[in-house]
């Protein structure tokens, strides 16, 4: 724990989000820009994870003059950030670079319109309590084999103290001898991971400078570099996962939920 820190009341720790928002994307074209619903993917998200009562600010990371204007329209914060960035993780760590009074950064998607704020502040209240952990994550349960068969579903597997073993596209744990009531057992077998992360600042800062380990370019996933360099990642279950938008299906899908809202 930083001299930081630990001046703090309590164990409370000082925690800002920050939005990566990108305008090009590849299998839904300027989805952060949609507004069939009176509003942008972007602000429903970003009203959303407004919600989380730990966070003291909210901010968006934008690549594009046109992103920025949109959260300046609907009164958010926003940054410009390299365009050039190499992902979303060095754009949310370039804006924490100005913010050096914040201990921990959440890392949110903007195309999760429908996050919960709960979600948040548990990932914050895993660094509050573990000072040994330097990122938290959370987990959901997974229920069915096509789910736990799909190659873009990461799954974790943690230990008995909430602690990250290992992320994979793969399903994991292996079950030597299968039977469809491992999907249904408590407690569950096989988790699902969600992509949102809280970073202790100072580990954030860091991590953008460590080499990728041969398991996230395997996987293609950047959690495992924080595994591989020896760090501790927290994991916090929750009930279900927060339904992002990738594809137009996804997105149809979101606007006849907010219309019967």
């Amino acid at each position: 724990m930083t001299t930081q820190e630990a001046s703090r009341t309590g164990n409370l720790l000082r925690s800002q989000i920050i939005i990566p928002a990108r305008l090009a994307s590849t299998r839904l074209p300027r989805k952060l820009l949609l507004r069939e619903t009176g509003k942008t993917v972007l602000q429903h998200t970003y009203e959303s994870a407004r919600r989380a009562r730990k966070p003291a600010g909210i901010c968006v990371a934008a690549d594009h003059e046109e992103i920025a204007d949109e959260v300046r329209r609907f009164g958010g914060q926003v940054f410009l950030t390299d365009p050039a960035a190499a992902s979303g993780t060095d754009r949310v760590a370039e804006v924490a670079r100005q913010m050096p009074d914040v201990d921990v950064v959440v890392n949110v998607q903007g195309d999760e319109p429908e996050i919960a704020g709960e979600t948040i502040d548990l990932a914050v209240q895993l660094l509050e309590d573990r000072p040994d952990a330097v990122m938290s994550t959370l987990a959901t349960p997974i229920r069915t084999r096509e789910q736990l068969d799909e190659p873009s579903c990461v799954k974790v597997v943690f230990d008995a103290g909430s602690r990250a073993l290992y992320f994979s596209r793969s399903p994991i744990p292996h079950a030597r001898q299968w039977e469809d009531s491992l999907l249904t057992e408590e407690p569950p077998h096989f988790y699902q991971h969600i992509g949102l992360y809280a970073y202790r600042r100072e580990f954030l800062l860091r991590l953008t400078q460590l080499p990728r380990s041969d398991l996230e370019k395997l996987e293609n996933l950047e959690q495992l570099r924080v595994l591989s360099a020896g760090f501790t990642i927290l994991v916090g279950v929750v009930c279900q996962a927060t339904i992002g938008i990738d594809t137009e299906k996804d997105y149809r899908a979101f606007v006849r939920r907010a219309s019967s809202c």
